[in-house]
């Protein structure tokens, strides 16, 4: 992933800061609680394409 393109996305709900998962292949939003998928390479940022995080990984999120 671009660390410049990270620098620059947001969340499409909430407009607040992402963090990268490298393992899973996601953007995360915390304050939205959802994780929007990268796909070759491309972060796909459409609400209905993103899933739901659990309240575990949220937390987890806010821990890092």
């Amino acid at each position: 992933m671009d660390p410049k393109l990270l620098e620059i996305l947001v969340c499409p709900v909430t407009k607040g800061a992402l963090v990268y998962d490298r393992e899973r292949q996601e953007l995360l939003s915390s304050s939205a609680r959802l994780a929007y998928p990268i796909r070759d390479g491309i972060p796909v940022m459409l609400e209905d394409e993103a899933r739901r995080m659990t309240p575990e990984e949220v937390e987890a999120l806010h821990k890092r």
